[in-house]
């Protein structure tokens, strides 16, 4: 990673198995992670590959979502997969919470 991020904020998980992961690079001063946002951040491990983190923004606080530690070069094949799966869940908890939020405001008028 560039000097001076703290990580990468993924921004789109391509459902394809070996598709890409778009994300920008986050500066080390960036604020929290809003609620269902990852940022992952790698670093070489000190035996061979790359040790992985993936960190989830939540409203009250950020957590650790996954660690890869040694993964092969090949790491963004390894760590797509939960990272598809983890995004389209975020997704799905923000249409329901609307709706619930929707549906109280219809019951209260």
């Amino acid at each position: 990673m560039p000097p001076g991020v703290s990580g990468a904020l993924v921004h789109r998980v391509c459902a394809v198995p070996h598709g890409p992961l778009d994300i920008t690079w986050l500066p080390a001063d960036a604020p929290k992670l809003p609620p269902g946002r990852i940022r992952l951040h790698w670093e070489p491990a000190s035996t061979a590959g790359w040790n992985i983190t993936a960190h989830l923004g939540l409203p009250a606080t950020e957590v650790l979502l996954a660690t890869w530690p040694n993964a092969p070069g090949t790491w963004p094949r390894l760590v797509r997969p939960t990272l598809y799966e983890v995004t389209g869940l975020c997704a799905a908890l923000g249409v329901a919470t609307a709706a619930l939020g929707l549906s109280n405001h219809l019951a209260e008028t």
